[in-house]
């Protein structure tokens, strides 16, 4: 089964048609996507916006039925104290047309109740459209770690409102294989594959998650006990940003190979 899924933020910004090919081109069927774009290192990548450009949403699906290529997660959504989750209506009416089966939100609203209620409000409006959310927990942001999302979880008390476990997130946030173990394997719904170290490499946790992280097996995380513990039939992303390679000209297809490769290897250690 091929479950292996290209993250969006591996790209910096690069644009949709793009990244269809960088994802068929790496032998994977999925990838992620944002609604909107903007280039987060200068690369020269022009911004874009499904939202407002239907004749790129036509280009794409029309490269992704070309290119056997769908997309899994819609990406970045984002609540923060003022956010009306009503304003996400035209976002998601872009993702269904693009058949996309779920998106992932996190919270930079201080207010952990107010971040349940916004939680459950959304995943009502994404169900309307046939989509599924899921909450990723994020060391330093609202829901930090695997009980607040657990928590999350028990409140919104929807069967579309499941985890999102990012592996490095996962890790630095004190949680272990073990931790997941103990859950029902249905309280999951999306995986993200990275790789780091036990501690920091940079002084602040959110430009060492956004641009450096490592190819899965050249760190320290337990992938392999992680894995394990996933459901089997899991989608399995990779989320491995490099901006030191990209700055030094690395292309995309070229950052992102070896990353596929190690996915590979470790789903075969686990007899996939």
């Amino acid at each position: 089964m091929n479950q292996l899924a290209i993250g969006l933020l591996n790209g910096f910004g690069l644009p949709p048609l793009e990244f269809v090919d960088l994802t068929a081109d790496l032998g994977c069927r999925y990838m992620s996507i944002g609604v909107q774009g903007a280039a987060l290192v200068p690369l020269g990548y022009p911004p874009y916006s499904l939202k407002d450009d239907a004749t790129l949403r036509r280009e794409l699906l029309a490269a992704m039925k070309h290119r056997g290529v769908a997309i899994s997660l819609g990406d970045g959504f984002l609540v923060l104290p003022g956010t009306e989750i009503g304003d996400f209506d035209a976002d998601l009416d872009v993702l269904a047309e693009l058949s996309v089966p779920r998106i992932n939100v996190v919270s930079l609203d201080p207010d952990l109740s107010r971040t349940f209620d916004q939680f459950a409000a959304l995943t009502e409006l994404a169900a309307q459209h046939n989509i599924e959310t899921e909450v990723e927990l994020v060391p330093g942001l609202t829901v930090g770690d695997l009980p607040t999302a657990l928590a999350a979880r028990e409140h919104v008390g929807r069967p579309d409102f499941r985890l999102l476990i990012d592996t490095m997130h996962l890790v630095r946030s004190g949680s272990s294989a073990a931790d997941l173990a103990a859950l029902d394997p249905a309280y999951i719904g999306y995986a993200q594959l990275n790789d780091t170290t036990l501690q920091p490499r940079l002084d602040n946790y959110m430009e060492e998650a956004m641009f450096e992280r490592m190819v899965p097996g050249e760190g320290e995380l337990p992938l392999g006990g992680i894995l394990a513990v996933l459901p089997s039939d899991m989608m399995l992303e990779i989320e491995v940003p490099r901006r030191s390679l990209a700055l030094e000209g690395v292309s995309p297809l070229d950052r992102t190979r070896p990353c596929v490769e190690a996915a590979h290897r470790l789903l075969r250690e686990r007899g996939q």
